[in-house]
This record gives C-alpha cells, structure tokens and sequence, in this order.
C-alpha cells in the first residue's frame, strides 16, 4: 500500500496560496484520475483506491502545516504502511518556482510540516516531492507562503503540478527513490 500526501493548510482563507502547493498538485492528480477525497477520518480528507493490484491512499491533513504529521501518521498506522511507501508532496522556499526535486530521506530543511511528519513517524525515512516556491526577495516569509502565485508564477507551478501526477504514478507503480530521482530531478 501507499501513501501519497499533500500538505497545506485547511480552510478557504489559505485556498491557492503558496503554502498549498502540495494541495494543488495533488488535486491535480485527482482531477486528471476522476477522483475526489471522499473520506474525512484522521484529521484530513482522503480516500483510497486501487490500481494495478496496489492499493493507494491520497491525504490532504486538515491540521495546519505544522501538526501535518498527526494525520499521516494516524493513516499510516490504521493502514499499516511503512515510511517508505509514503510520499509527501509540499512547497520548498529553497528552490526556484516550479522547479521539482524528489528527496529519499532526510532533515526538515526548515519546513515545519515536514518536522511534523518526522516527530509523527519517528523516522526521516519517507519519501518527499519537493516543489519550488523561491524564498521571497521584499516580504516576510509568512507573507510569501500565504499569497497566492501571480499569473507567471502560476504558469510554472502548473508545469510541476503536472510533471506531479507521472511521478505520484510512477511512485505507485513501485518505481523506487533512485529511478525517481534519477527521472525527474
């Protein structure tokens, strides 16, 4: 089985913004699959299905980013679903926007969501699709992340949200960190 989340924050005031790319890019996923999160169970909309024999779980947690660990770990645990058949979709400050990296592994980089997610899981062992917002040049970073992309901004996300659904399927498919990486970074 696999686990597949996206991060954000909950509610129609962070609807679009930067903070949201994991949303957004796994709503693309939905959308392009005829999918909807039909389940609302473990602090987050959800639902699963089944494809080539793999059963698959896609997650929005409906904490905020920074307890967005509590609901994947609580997926994760009723599922029985091992680090390493997660994969967590978020925004990345460190990188240009819409540029997209895969990470095996690793620290926070900063990210209080993904510090969530490993304080929850008590491993750094889960897989990460990382997408580019760009550390903002003249606001604060609270500001950055809670405005939504302009429309140039918007075009290159929208590249990497659908360069994000080949590789939540390939991710499914069983392809491992190293193919992906390999493939898309």
């Amino acid at each position: 089985m696999k686990i597949i989340a996206g991060l954000g924050n909950p509610g129609a005031k962070y609807d679009r913004t930067k903070h949201n790319t994991g949303f957004m890019a796994l709503e693309t996923y939905l959308k392009k699959n005829s999918l909807t999160l039909d389940k609302n169970k473990f602090e987050g909309l959800w639902t699963k299905f089944r494809v080539n024999g793999e059963d698959v779980v896609l997650l929005e947690p409906q904490t905020f980013m920074n307890e967005s660990g509590r609901s994947i770990s609580q997926v994760a645990n009723f599922f029985k679903v091992d680090p390493e058949d997660i994969l967590v979709i978020h925004d990345d400050m460190d990188m240009p926007i819409g540029k997209i990296r895969i990470r095996a592994n690793g620290k926070s980089g900063g990210h209080n969501g993904i510090k969530s997610i490993i304080r929850d899981l008590g491993t750094e062992k889960f897989n990460r699709l990382k997408i580019g917002i760009r550390h903002p040049e003249k606001v604060s970073v609270v500001s950055w992340v809670l405005t939504p992309f302009n429309k140039e901004q918007q075009e290159l996300m929208d590249q990497a949200f659908e360069a994000s659904v080949n590789i939540i399927d390939d991710f499914i498919a069983g392809r491992d960190s190293q193919y992906l990486m390999n493939k898309y970074n």
